[in-house]
């Protein structure tokens, strides 16, 4: 039994083991630990020199995956002695494959949509989030996983490359934008793999890339993190403009706009940039 690629849940099944293995090694580790420098070709194979081993966090994690699809990376997670697993896929057909195929996937397979799972009833704790992305939604997955990010200490997932280095950039290139500053405010952003449309059934258009999110120490923005997103979004819609012009609707009226950064666009401010520029925006609104 094989599972048919469809088209509108953009699924694209990952078939190169190695990478697979990569990838589930990332969780609970390290970009130096499981690939180091290595770069993928166009064929999805890894090289390099894969750095020293790190420890790895101790008793058993509670693990979701997101859209297992055929079990590439399931079959390698479910050995872990370390996790907990619970799988949610949307395909049918990919659930019925998995039951029929892996003994262990027995009652952890949650037939539905992760964006409209209620998580809190799934886990009462802590659990980490691991999954082949699908590429259409995977911005969407990334600010449900921020809505619970006092709960996922950690995030392993494949992406579509384009994404993936828009999210690890630093302030200051024109790929910077809204993703990388609400996930670089709560994650440290480590790029792990490049990986090359041969290693997928069917092949996508595009590379791909492996990415890990590791929970930050803040706690606090220190600002109305509603309003923040707010400037966020509203700086990087209209990223062409100055800051004093792209935020006019929400700048109140009195608020001084003198200060330097409002000469500024979107893609020059750092996450502590964003943090003071909403607390001026809020402080005024206060007064």
């Amino acid at each position: 039994m094989e599972v048919r690629a469809k088209k509108a849940l953009g699924q694209h099944f990952l078939t190169d083991q190695s990478v697979a293995k990569r990838i589930v090694g990332a969780l609970g580790g390290s970009a130096a630990e499981v690939c180091g420098t290595a770069e993928v070709n166009g064929n999805g194979i890894a090289s390099g020199v894969a750095g020293e081993k790190t420890d790895s966090a101790g008793g058993r994690d509670k693990v979701l995956e997101i859209g297992p699809g055929m079990g590439v990376l399931s079959q390698y997670l479910l050995e872990r002695e370390d996790i907990d697993l619970v799988m949610i896929e949307i395909d049918g057909e990919s659930v019925d494959y998995l039951v029929s195929h892996f003994d262990k996937a027995e009652g952890r397979i949650i037939q539905g949509d992760y964006l409209k799972l209620d998580v809190g009833k799934l886990f009462d704790g802590p659990y980490r989030v691991i999954g082949n992305f699908p590429y259409n939604i995977s911005s969407q997955i990334f600010f449900k996983i921020l809505e619970d990010k006092d709960r996922v200490p950690e995030v392993v997932c494949m992406i579509q490359k384009e994404v993936a280095e828009r999210i690890a950039e630093k302030p200051g290139s024109k790929t910077y934008g809204i993703l990388s500053v609400l996930l670089q405010a709560w994650y440290d952003i480590e790029y792990v793999l490049t990986v090359g449309p041969g290693a997928f059934v069917p092949p996508p258009k595009v590379h791909s890339a492996v990415i890990r999110l590791t929970r930050n120490s803040r706690t606090s923005l220190g600002c109305d993190e509603k309003l923040f997103k707010t400037v966020v979004k509203a700086a990087f819609n209209q990223r062409r403009k100055t800051l004093r012009n792209a935020l006019k609707p929400l700048i109140p009226e009195g608020l001084d706009t003198s200060d330097a950064i409002f000469d500024l666009r979107a893609e020059r401010l750092s996450v502590e940039d964003f943090v003071s520029l909403t607390l001026q925006i809020q402080g005024q609104r206060a007064d």
